[in-house]
């Protein structure tokens, strides 16, 4: 069965000329930001009032070029329309903002996350090292071994004829003597 002989199901959509007219979504979204942006800055506003301005005093004052008579209806539309334009445009913002600051967010979370885990896995490590360094010989340790094994070993030497006992405190080794 062809497309064009197949029946048409209900839950499927007709195609329509929309369709063939994709924009981009990101494109859109960073124009309209760019439209709220200005909307809310200084320059927008002395435009607009220099703009209404220049409306009023031409209505009021310049009887000939009268286009807006005095309750400024045409000048109380294009307000209308205006905001009817900027609020849109203003949520779609906040929304995309909103969008941005939820991503940093959860960003932010797992960076601390993985610095808490990095920062306690250091601790573990120093707390580890210390330990290890309690267990180190120091040099100063290692001389009174020395000196008491030393101390140990001279009274355990036996003596020659004749020859007094190194004193106990003496940590000089004595100086083989040489044979003639």
């Amino acid at each position: 069965m062809s497309k064009a002989t197949e029946p048409r199901r209900l839950y499927t959509p007709r195609s329509s000329r929309w369709n063939a007219l994709r924009l981009d979504p990101e494109t859109i979204g960073n124009s309209t930001e760019a439209i709220a942006r200005f909307f809310g800055t200084g320059r927008y506003l002395l435009i607009q009032s220099i703009i209404v301005i220049i409306w009023i005093t031409v209505n009021l004052v310049a009887v000939e070029y009268r286009f807006d008579p005095y309750p400024f209806i045409l000048l109380n539309l294009a307000f209308s329309t205006q905001a009817a334009y900027a609020a849109p445009l203003i949520l779609l913002a906040q929304n995309r903002q909103e969008n941005r600051d939820r991503v940093t967010l959860e960003e932010d979370r797992r960076r601390a996350s993985q610095t808490k885990a990095d920062t306690e896995f250091l601790a573990r490590e120093l707390a580890a090292l210390r330990l290890a360094l309690g267990e180190v010989v120091t040099r100063e340790y290692l001389r009174d071994e020395l000196d008491e094994l030393r101390t140990v070993l001279t009274d355990l030497a036996p003596r020659r004829p004749g020859e007094e006992p190194a004193p106990a405190s003496d940590t000089r080794v004595p100086a083989a003597k040489k044979s003639p």
